[in-house]
């Protein structure tokens, strides 16, 4: 779509050399976008004073978590009436083709046109697998071959360059009229499972594909370490998730519960893993169980 109006959205917190990095990989597309917004979720890291060096319009707020700065981000783009938004957070940053493609395969019918997320290190491999999708189009539960993993085997696995699923808020391009039609994102999940929601919402008003041409390249993140916060919102909005939208409900949060109590073991260390169980931090993991099965979204960490 050549008339495409367009505004790049990058929420960030605190890692102010990622986001430099970020904002030269927007100012360096081959296709220039309408305009750059960075909604600055209370950064104390020299962050405000250098955008105010570079004369990039921010928002900045309270930290109000991952949601609150996308909520924010899109709020403005729906005001100002643009078409499209290019949403990514600070860690990542776009390939200089990537925004060219996105926009030249953009349709009408689309809700999401979103980049593949790359390994920076490893440019054969993705951050964040691929689900390969069963018969009602969601995930497929077992043992094994349930991952894409490598670049090459999404693309046979791709029709003209699309898959039909997306890792949201690291170079997806979001149709605002998509939004008016399904709402903002919702603030109240705080921290994790924001895009989950979102990408289920918005598949209901369009197509939602990612475009293997289009690269966003990202830090690895399989061993970044949980903290009790993450740990909560992690699991509690996994709960809410597997409830709202999947199919076999119940089996994928008894395994979403068994992969967290993974994750912790294998990211932090089984003094972590044990204190979350039966030591001085379990009210996190036993509150997260109970908000996420009564689905109490909000900001509710606080025991």
């Amino acid at each position: 779509m050549d008339n495409l109006k367009t505004i790049a959205i990058v929420v960030t917190h605190n890692r102010i050399n990622l986001l430099k990095r970020c904002l030269r990989g927007l100012k360096l597309q081959t296709v220039n976008l309408d305009k750059i917004l960075v909604i600055d979720n209370g950064s104390n890291d020299g962050t405000k004073e250098y955008l105010d060096s570079l004369g990039i319009e921010y928002i900045r707020q309270s930290n109000l978590g991952s949601a609150g700065g996308w909520h924010t981000g899109l709020k403005y783009a729906l005001e100002k009436r643009y078409d499209a938004a290019w949403l990514m957070d600070d860690d990542g940053y776009p390939e200089k083709d990537a925004y060219r493609f996105l926009k030249s395969a953009f349709k009408k019918n689309y809700a999401c046109l979103s980049s593949v997320v790359i390994n920076e290190l490893d440019k054969s491999k993705f951050v964040f697998p691929f689900p390969i999708l069963n018969k009602n189009n969601m995930p497929k539960v077992g043992l094994k071959n349930t991952n894409i993993n490598l670049f090459n085997e999404l693309k046979k696995l791709s029709i003209d360059d699309l898959y039909p699923w997306v890792h949201l808020f690291n170079g997806a391009l979001i149709s605002i009229n998509s939004v008016r039609s399904i709402g903002n994102v919702n603030r109240d999940y705080f921290l994790y499972g924001d895009e989950t929601d979102f990408f289920f919402r918005l598949r209901k008003h369009g197509k939602v594909l990612s475009h293997t041409k289009a690269l966003h390249f990202h830090p690895e993140a399989s061993k970044r370490p949980f903290n009790k916060i993450k740990i909560f919102y992690f699991l509690r909005n996994s709960i809410i998730n597997y409830k709202k939208y999947y199919d076999l409900k119940i089996l994928r949060c008894s395994l979403g519960i068994i992969y967290l109590l993974f994750l912790v073991y294998k990211r932090n260390n089984l003094r972590t893993l044990i204190s979350l169980l039966i030591g001085k931090d379990k009210k996190y993991f036993y509150s997260s169980l109970c908000k996420g099965f009564t689905s109490e979204l909000g900001i509710n960490h606080e025991i």
